[in-house]
């Protein structure tokens, strides 16, 4: 392993302190999300975690009594809300004096560059300029002002004037103009003045948006048997085995080990299903007649709501279900016969809902509730965060000659994902966004992403596909709920770091407000007793194989379905936040991770030095002092078990001190991310499979095997020294079995006859012994053990 280079900036990768002007806490004793207001005796209301901000709202309701184009005699009216150099349309509705557009415009108080509102009503003309109908002025000085919990500004109705305003004109228009911050309810949903720069159905994709992960089940179908198959050469038995699709997902059962019309399996086969079921579950039985060619001797398609929902262990009933079979070539008339045939298939399939459908690494973890309702407890707290902004974020494309980003950001906790608005063209955008979750376990991880919207512009079509542009990732932030103190505001500004080919990079920093509030302490202390997961994945497990690919479906799926909502949540996203290519190989984790094992065992390490150097007598009073606390304990070895409890209670409040007064963040130095080889990122970054010419892949083969023969020497020696222990008493090498078995017979004399203080003190006496008493030459016992058989001798 090579050492690491200090990196240049660290002071760039920590973690900052801000002190933001956080807005007030609203008189009401709740918090108001998006569900609505939950009611807490100790919670407090929505958007105190992020800065104020002031947008002027105008809502546009309808218009009657629209005058027709003399020249058309038709109408197709729209409105346009223009405020200084900004500008706002709504639809056009075609032919229609009396339209309805239900549709708000929020301009920022920031940006406001004008003292007056204009408000026009058009007709639209495909061919030549739009006509001008009417118009309606506001004057900003006279614009009320709402800030919630107040109530909604009730829309009026506004005679239309003419282009000089001099005068009224036939038609009138519903509109309600406010100011108001972010809190109000209005504000999803607005369209923005950073959005005029966006046309298009582009304009969707920077709105802000909540959205909720498909519910998930684990389908399990136990194939037992089938009946009467027959292949299409009846002189031969069939090899049968049953392959089963739902989705995109196939599996198979093992071919039946008996060539029998009646074969029989027992086998159970796991999905994947997401509610609502537009999957279904098709189940052939096939026949291996020759390699690489399976016939198939029956087909089922069966609806994923026909199988029950089950709860816990309990058994479910099985069932037959007719096959059908259905030949190439086969006639009408010989079809209806064929489907007469009596061929079954017998199953026991059921909805596992005791079961959490894990999407996410268990690691970074952010719900661990079963799937079916029925068995969720009550919430031990809620989870507010508010992303306030993002500074010194780089270019992360070219427009216009120029670098740019338009930032927005991501979170998922549980099942809930947020999105908030894209801010345009800004390298600081400021969301001041607050989201709300409820908290069913502390041990839990919150994830935080930043992206740069690459689809502005586009339409977007379902699926989030129509587009070979992905959303360029800017950072991550994880922040583990259990590191969080109850009731604390957490105001700190995140690095954003990414690694990419050319190595580690700072992207910017996000800066967010955390706030975890308790509802119920004891429930929270009692979850600390209990299992991470539900208890059916502990009374029947799943395999480690079952589990990655269970979770590379889930994922699918997740992303797949959020990529279907509008504006969709696309797939290159999902798959950053859900951390899907955390399997694969990579020679920087793998540092990453040698050291951490190195740095947990570095504090035994330290002890083991510390003693050996009270043996060697290096401090001679610290070496008395230990030899006075062992005759104590020897005296007295009540003790001991006291001592070491007390010891690291002690230690405990010690550390309190030292506590970490902030949640945690990605630490390059801890990620072996500073000073990584250029190759080394290179590989973790090739494809897979590999699309590096031939002497690349060489290279980095050997270099593997290099890396893996050190590993397969280590594991070889610790496997060494377990058989050396078992042959202590296998007899594999009679002499050396002898011994030890005569040393045991004389120990167990000795023991028995000797007071248990005296062999305990005359055993801390020989350890402690003094350096002119010690040999250099290893101990008789090690002597021994090394001469000791182990099964190497039998490898090839």
């Amino acid at each position: 392993m090579s050492s690491q280079a200090p990196p240049k900036n660290q002071e760039d990768y920590n973690l900052k302190d801000m002190k933001p002007q956080l807005g007030e806490r609203w008189p009401h004793g709740g918090l108001r999300g998006s569900g609505g207001w939950i009611t807490s005796e100790r919670a407090t209301s929505t958007y105190d975690l992020v800065e104020q901000m002031f947008y002027l709202y105008v809502r546009v309701v309808k218009a009657k009594d629209l005058p027709v184009n003399t020249v058309t005699g038709n109408l197709d009216p729209y409105v346009e809300v223009k405020l200084g150099n900004y500008k706002g349309t709504t639809q056009h509705f075609e032919k229609k004096t009396n339209p309805e557009w239900q549709q708000v415009f929020a301009f920022s108080k920031e940006r406001i560059q004008s003292s007056v509102l204009e408000v026009f009503v058009r007709d639209r003309e495909m061919v030549t300029r739009d006509d001008y109908i009417g118009k309606v002025v506001f004057d900003m000085n006279e614009v009320p002002t709402r800030v919630p919990p107040d109530s909604p500004l009730a829309p009026q109705w506004y005679r239309l004037e003419d282009r000089r305003g001099d005068s009224k004109v036939k038609g009138e228009v519903m509109l309600a103009v406010w100011m108001g911050t972010q809190a109000d309810e209005a504000f999803p949903e607005a369209w923005h003045s950073d959005a005029a720069m966006v046309q298009g159905e582009g304009v969707y994709s920077i709105r802000s948006k909540v959205y909720v992960s498909p519910k998930l089940w684990y389908l399990r179908v136990n194939v037992i048997e089938a009946q009467d198959v027959e292949p299409s050469d009846k002189a031969q038995p069939p090899q049968a085995f049953v392959k089963a699709q739902v989705g995109n997902q196939i599996l198979k059962t093992k071919v039946c080990p008996n060539r029998t019309n009646n074969p029989f399996w027992n086998e159970d086969l796991i999905f994947v299903a997401a509610e609502p079921f537009e999957e279904q579950l098709v189940l052939t039985v096939e026949n291996k007649a020759v390699p690489g060619k399976d016939e198939l001797m029956g087909r089922i398609v069966i609806p994923l709501t026909v199988f029950e929902r089950r709860l816990d262990h309990r058994p479910i009933h099985s069932r037959w279900f007719n096959l059908e079979k259905f030949g190439f070539g086969v006639l009408e008339a010989d079809r209806r016969n064929e489907l007469k045939f009596s061929s079954r298939v017998h199953l026991r399939g059921c909805l596992e809902g005791a079961y959490h459908v894990l999407d996410e690494s268990t690691m970074y973890i952010s719900d661990q509730r079963p799937t079916a309702r029925q068995l969720w407890k009550n919430p031990i707290g809620i989870l507010e965060v508010g992303i306030l902004s993002a500074q010194g974020l780089l270019p992360m494309k070219t427009k216009d000659g120029r670098g740019t980003t338009d930032a927005y950001c991501v979170a998922k906790y549980g099942q809930k994902w947020v999105r908030t608005r894209t801010i345009l063209d800004s390298f600081s955008p400021k969301w001041n966004e607050q989201y709300t979750w409820e908290v069913y376990d502390p041990c839990t991880v919150i994830t935080l992403g930043v992206f740069d919207n690459c689809h502005l512009g586009e339409k977007s079509t379902a699926g989030g596909g129509g587009s070979s542009k992905t959303d360029s990732r800017i950072g991550k932030v994880r922040i583990r709920l259990s590191t969080l103190e109850t009731d604390r505001i957490y105001t700190h500004s995140y690095p954003l770091l990414v690694l990419r080919p050319s190595g580690l990079k700072k992207m910017g920093e996000l800066q967010l407000a955390v706030r975890f509030t308790c509802l119920s302490l004891a429930n929270m202390v009692y979850l600390y007793w209990h299992p991470l997961l539900p208890k059916m994945h502990y009374l029947h497990p799943f395999t480690v194989n079952q589990l990655d690919s269970l979770r590379y479906e889930a994922m699918n799926i997740v992303a797949v379905r959020l990529g279907r909502a509008e504006p969709p949540l696309r797939k290159e996203v999902v798959e950053y936040m859900l951390d899907v290519d955390s399997h694969m190989w990579s020679m920087r984790r793998s540092k990453a991770n040698f050291f951490r094992i190195v740095s947990l065992f570095s504090s035994s390490i330290s002890m083991s030095k510390w003693l050996g150097e009270v043996c060697l007598w290096k401090n001679p009073v610290t070496t008395v002092l230990v030899h006075i606390l062992f005759f104590i304990l020897v005296c007295y070895p009540e003790l001991i078990l006291p001592t070491i409890f007390l010891y690291m209670f002690l230690i405990g409040i010690w550390n309190y001190r030292f506590r970490q007064r902030h949640p945690p963040h990605m630490d390059p130095k801890l990620s072996w991310a500073e000073a990584v080889h250029p190759d080394e990122l290179d590989e973790e970054f090739d494809t897979f499979p590999t699309s590096k010419p031939q002497d690349v892949a060489r290279m980095r083969y050997d270099r593997l095997r290099s890396v893996a023969g050190r590993i397969q020497t280590v594991v070889g020696d610790m496997a060494t020294q377990g058989e050396r222990l078992q042959s202590l008493l296998s007899w594999r090498d009679t002499r050396a079995t002898s011994l030890f078995v005569v040393f045991c017979l004389i120990a167990a004399i000795l023991l028995y006859i000797t007071p248990f203080r005296i062999v305990y003190l005359a055993a801390g006496i020989y350890w402690l012994r003094h350096p002119r008493f010690r040999s250099k030459l290893p101990s008789v016992p090690s002597n021994f053990f090394k001469r000791l058989p182990s099964r190497a001798d039998s490898m090839l």
